[in-house]
């Protein structure tokens, strides 16, 4: 197998409901700020594109803590 192949990230496409999206950012928000906020970013990137496919206003998630 190719070297740099080996190394290629791959992407895993999930579908959850809002309420567990949340709960996995809640979850992942426990963890220490440096590991994880790379992934809560493309998270709620990824949510408020799906959410508000055509607006400014990015989409809000969470309960507002």
């Amino acid at each position: 197998m190719n070297q740099a192949r080996m190394h290629e990230p791959r992407e895993l496409h999930l579908s959850l409901t809002i309420d567990e999206a949340n709960l996995v950012l809640e979850a992942v928000g426990n963890l220490p700020f440096h590991r994880v906020f790379g992934l809560v970013a493309k998270i709620q990137q990824q949510a408020s594109q799906q959410l508000n496919p055509g607006g400014n206003e990015p989409a809000r998630m969470g309960d507002g803590r």
